[in-house]
């Protein structure tokens, strides 16, 4: 994956269109979660919200304002796709392992073998909207190890969102000479994005 110094003129419209509509999703008003359907669907759409949010937003800082949004570099969009994947892999995980800590530390729920089936419907279904099989096969390895080393009864009270934000430093298609100079920054903007998520959780978890 390439590296760029980066100017509005390499993002398309369509790409800030789902990086705002996102960002308004966020706030709008939600039910509470009771069952394992809706658990899924809240560990899809919020992991989908932090990886867009947080590499659009620091695409868009280090791009700065003065340019129009238009499009016309394929190979950048390529590095930009394949960051997006890769960050949202992570982001399932994270998320994916926090709910179901949470939900056994308190709310006495014992089947934490139902997230590995939550995370790989979720990957199944991402099929469709074209995320790369290669990331998939990988995420799916990863989720694996993880989940055989994990401590159910800390992990929600630990750092849960650590590796989601050390992908988005990973994977963000910025020159290393600019990147090296936001690390911190990077990092934390994923961890605040995730804070709003965990708030939401506790608020509308009722199982």
């Amino acid at each position: 994956m390439k590296k760029y110094k980066l100017t509005w003129k390499d993002l398309s419209l369509n790409d800030f269109k789902v990086y705002f509509f996102s960002l308004f999703k966020a706030f709008i008003p939600k039910s509470k979660i009771k069952n394992l359907d809706q658990l899924e669907e809240f560990i899809q759409t919020k992991s989908a919200w932090v990886s867009q949010v947080t590499l659009y937003s620091y695409l868009k800082t280090r791009m700065g304002t003065r340019y129009v949004l238009h499009f016309d570099n394929d190979e950048f969009m390529k590095s930009v796709n394949e960051a997006k994947w890769n960050i949202y892999a992570v982001a399932l995980q994270d998320l994916t392992f926090f709910t179901f800590s949470y939900l056994k530390n308190n709310f006495n729920f014992e089947y934490t073998g139902k997230s590995k089936e939550i995370f790989l419907k979720i990957l199944d279904n991402e099929t469709t909207n074209n995320m790369p099989l290669d990331i998939i096969d990988k995420t799916k390895k990863v989720f694996d190890e993880r989940l055989q080393s994990i401590n159910w009864n800390e992990y929600s009270n630990d750092i849960p969102f650590n590796q989601s934000a050390l992908s988005l430093y990973e994977w963000a298609p910025i020159a290393e000479e600019l990147k090296s100079l936001d690390r911190k920054i990077v990092l934390n903007s994923v961890i605040l994005k995730w804070d709003i998520i965990k708030k939401e959780f506790k608020e509308r978890i009722q199982f």
